[in-house]
């Protein structure tokens, strides 16, 4: 196999991040409408807490869509999946002192961070795609930190909305069906 087909079966495994976008959207949503209405710090810690759930709710909503949320041993992506799933938990410390300096900074910081994460997906999907996502998501929390009203979940609204808006995207753009109908081989 080649890298072609590493990535062919990514996109297939994992509907080309479908799941992944849906359920980490939903989330910064839930973490957004918590910050707006209940209190910015328990908006802080849905965030936190709920990405770690991202994984394992993706691994139940590929299963449950009819897909092995799986690659073969020999594909090596599966690695590099691994390995961009940990540079966010790690960043999350920038995304601490930014919102020790100032809170409103929280959700501008967690969207550059986890918008920088996309770049790396270009490659492990082999969708071009993920860099306008990652694009989006960088200079989004860079205005919002820094030009936007100090409204402390608009960033988070903003995340959400991207990630949802892409994942459904991924799903229903005709260019991406070939992808996410066909397993590799075939």
């Amino acid at each position: 196999m080649n890298i072609k087909d590493y990535q062919r079966e990514m996109r297939y495994a994992f509907m080309g991040g479908f799941a992944g976008q849906l359920v980490a959207g939903i989330i910064w949503l839930v973490a957004a409408a918590i910050a707006t209405w209940v209190r910015p710090p328990a908006g802080m810690a849905t965030l936190f807490f709920g990405s770690m759930f991202i994984f394992p709710l993706t691994q139940l909503l590929v299963r449950l869509m009819g897909r092995p949320a799986k690659v073969s041993s020999e594909n090596s992506l599966w690695n590099l999946g691994s390995q961009i799933a940990f540079t966010v938990p790690i960043n999350f410390l920038v995304v601490g002192a930014a919102t020790l300096y100032k809170e409103t900074w929280f959700f501008p910081a967690a969207l550059i961070v986890v918008g920088s994460h996309y770049l790396p997906f270009i490659t492990l999907y082999g969708l071009k795609e993920y860099g306008f996502l990652a694009a989006l998501m960088v200079v989004s929390g860079i205005i919002t930190g820094l030009y936007a009203p100090p409204l402390f979940s608009l960033a988070g609204w903003i995340g959400g909305i991207l990630m949802v808006g892409f994942a459904l995207w991924l799903r229903l753009n005709p260019k991406n069906s070939l992808p996410f109908s066909q397993p590799p081989g075939e």
